[in-house]
């Protein structure tokens, strides 16, 4: 005889899977058609919610630096920022349930990240609001506001636990390695009419407009971000130390490949802040008073002595990523890394004089749409080709990214979000738990690397920002919060002085 609870089970599967059956099948028919996409995606995550409830956390660390896009939600919006969301929710939620679970309280990092907060949404709303067009809206630039207050979200979502010591090795690998994904956006031309194109659904290309790729001409953008981000996982899981005097002659290989495969994109920036890293780390190790030291200077100086007489016979892209250097370069190629330069240096010029109209109130992002074809009309006509920059906001300036959109007030919470930053990394750094002392040096070395950067070389206010407070917030996750001082052990000593013949002395348990 037939169980009626079985049976009643079965027919309700049944009458919501067959029609969901039929109506997918249904959809499949066009299946290029975003909506279908779309459809079958929101199916998708809701047959993985039971995953994505229990593992959202080390799933929004792997999102952090995934190179990913939500193409069927309005705006496409980027993996890691969907990903915070939900973590930061289920946390939060959670912690309403649970006592037991508490986020992890750094006062002196929380204010000032709220005081940013403030200064981004104050400037939004005495500049027209966070303009979306997605949303309805009548102008544009509200995606800058939102990446800068997502990138603030995703430090609270971070610190919402505490990783074990022992799991560092496996979350510094989720943290990092997502970045490897990049190096699928650099062969959609490669694709042709293949189903693999569909993949740039999610992954945005880079080469898009490139009919041929010619390895060392072709600037491979995605191989720039896989590069820095296996870069910075062996210096957080293994330090220079475990690098280059573990005895793993793979391991030095593989870093020194991954060194080589930077240069394939012509960024300067990236070699700068990698070799920042490199040998800000190097000192916090303490490598400098080892025997390293020697083998560095003289692999350098054979570098130097190469690069001199050969440096003209490497890949462009290589010469361009060098170009910053004092070597003879192909003359083309340091045409075209001047011409860069002065793009720059173009848009700086102009913008200064503007600095004073903004001090009190930011410019923001908001801008019209009629404003943004009138650019674009000009550029096409010959006009000034920094002039649609200017209007996005992309000034490729750290300071100037700051305090154009948001004052003074936005330059002194981002100060004193550094200033805070500064001081818990150091200290994690100097009294952290000695599993971590790797990892606490290269955090602090990289973010190092990379306020220089943005001060005084290139910089942009959010990118920057998701960049400075993924690393802080990985710091506080691992270490539990801000490392103290041991305490010292207080030792029992024998009274001395006047009473010192009276007092008797204490006794062993074992006789005198």
């Amino acid at each position: 005889m037939s169980n009626p609870t079985v049976v009643f089970r079965s027919l309700l599967v049944y009458l919501l899977c067959l029609p969901l059956a039929i109506f997918l099948g249904y959809l499949l028919a066009d299946p290029t058609d975003l909506r279908t996409l779309g459809t079958v995606g929101l199916v998708l995550l809701l047959l993985l919610s039971p995953l994505l409830l229990r593992y959202h956390y080390p799933l929004m660390i792997l999102s952090w630096n995934v190179s990913m896009v939500l193409f069927f939600l309005p705006g496409r919006p980027q993996l890691w920022m969907a990903g915070v969301a939900f973590s930061l929710f289920m946390s939060i939620a959670h912690r309403t349930l649970s006592r037991q679970s508490q986020f992890i309280k750094v006062p002196q990092l929380i204010w000032p990240l709220v005081a940013i907060a403030v200064v981004i949404l104050v400037t939004a709303w005495a500049r027209g609001g966070i303009g979306m067009r997605i949303l309805g809206g009548e102008s544009y630039g509200g995606k800058k506001y939102l990446l800068s207050l997502v990138a603030i979200m995703g430090y609270f979502a971070l610190t919402a636990y505490r990783i074990p010591p022992r799991r560092a090795g496996l979350y510094l690998a989720l943290f990092f390695l997502g970045g490897l994904t990049g190096s699928f956006t650099d062969f959609f031309s490669a694709t042709g009419g293949s189903w693999i194109r569909y993949i740039y659904l999610l992954f945005p290309p880079t080469n898009l407009y490139s009919a041929n790729l010619e390895l060392g001409i072709t600037r491979f953008i995605g191989f720039s971000a896989a590069s820095s981000a296996l870069f910075y996982f062996l210096m957080a899981r293994y330090g220079i130390r475990g690098i280059f005097l573990s005895r793993k002659p793979l391991l030095f290989i593989v870093f020194v490949l991954v060194c080589v495969l930077g240069l394939f994109g012509g960024f300067r920036s990236l070699v700068i802040v990698l070799l920042l890293t490199f040998f800000i780390q190097f000192f916090l190790e303490g490598m400098h008073r080892t025997k390293l030291i020697l083998v560095v200077l003289l692999t350098l100086g054979l570098a130097a002595g190469l690069a001199v007489p050969f440096a003209t016979s490497l890949p462009p892209t290589f010469q361009r990523a060098l170009a910053f250097l004092p070597i003879p370069i192909d003359p083309d190629v340091r045409l075209d890394a001047e011409g860069s330069n002065q793009w720059r240096l173009t848009i700086w010029k102009r913008l200064l004089p503007e600095v004073p109209k903004y001090l009190l109130l930011g410019k923001g992002f908001g801008m019209q749409a009629s404003e943004m074809l009138l650019a674009t009309d000009r550029m096409v006509q010959g006009g000034e080709n920094t002039e649609w920059a200017e209007l996005a906001g992309d000034y490729h300036n750290g300071p100037l990214s700051v305090i154009i959109p948001y004052g003074l007030w936005g330059v002194g919470a981002l100060l004193w979000f550094l200033a805070a930053a500064w001081s818990v990394l150091y200290k994690n750094y100097r009294y952290g738990d000695p599993s971590l002392r790797v990892v606490n040096a290269f955090i602090l070395a990289n973010v190092i690397a990379r306020v220089l950067m943005f001060l005084f070389i290139v910089g942009g206010f959010e990118t920057d920002m998701l960049a400075l407070v993924g690393l802080v917030g990985l710091s506080v996750s691992l270490n539990g919060g801000v490392a103290k001082p041991a305490p010292k052990p207080v030792t029992q000593t024998e009274p001395t002085g006047g009473f010192a013949g009276i007092l008797p002395r204490p006794r062993s348990a074992f006789g005198r």
